[in-house]
């Protein structure tokens, strides 16, 4: 083999690494680690306590304004991180990431104010069973700063919460209907 078909081969591996290389680091944080459901919802199904264990990843690059953002703040809040209603607004801003570093810092997880699987899968334990059946469940979140908040969960799997404002709103990640 010539030198120069050597090197046009070399070429064509490393323009096929470089671009295998790019590609992955585009890929969202959620798509990226292999463990988002995928959905365009907060989606659950069997057992409602390990509902929140593959969440797709609310922050300020990714779903930054969505109802599954509003749902996260609507944690924060329970949990004493964000202290009123109009902090409840469907948009991850800098205030809601310094919230989610201190609540992830005092939960023992890395503090780096992107909501992820480990932030949603720890979130999860204070959720409570209320009534219903495993395909269409009331749940109550209770937060440690004494205030709740409920969860419904339908028989196709989505989840719905009551906000703030006493709206009810599908947790979605593709839309922001809480303001």
């Amino acid at each position: 083999m010539s030198s120069h078909t050597k090197r046009i081969k070399w070429g064509a591996c490393t323009v096929g690494a470089l671009t295998a290389a790019v590609l992955a680091m585009s890929t969202t944080p959620a798509a990226a680690n292999g463990t988002y459901s995928g959905l365009e919802y907060v989606y659950g199904a069997g057992a409602w306590s390990d509902d929140w264990g593959n969440e797709g990843v609310v922050d300020t690059n990714t779903n930054r304004t969505s109802n599954a953002t509003c749902l996260w703040q609507m944690v924060l809040w329970a949990n004493g991180y964000l202290s009123s209603n109009s902090d409840i607004d469907g948009d991850f801003g800098s205030g809601t990431k310094t919230a989610t570093a201190n609540w992830q810092s005092a939960s023992g997880l890395t503090a780096d104010g992107s909501a992820g699987k480990a932030s949603w899968s720890h979130a999860a334990g204070r959720i409570n069973y209320s009534s219903g059946t495993e395909s269409d469940l009331y749940l109550t979140y209770v937060g440690s700063a004494g205030r709740s908040f409920i969860l419904h969960r339908f028989p196709d799997g989505v989840y719905q919460f009551v906000d703030a404002d006493g709206a009810s709103r599908n947790a979605g990640y593709n839309y922001r209907t809480c303001s």
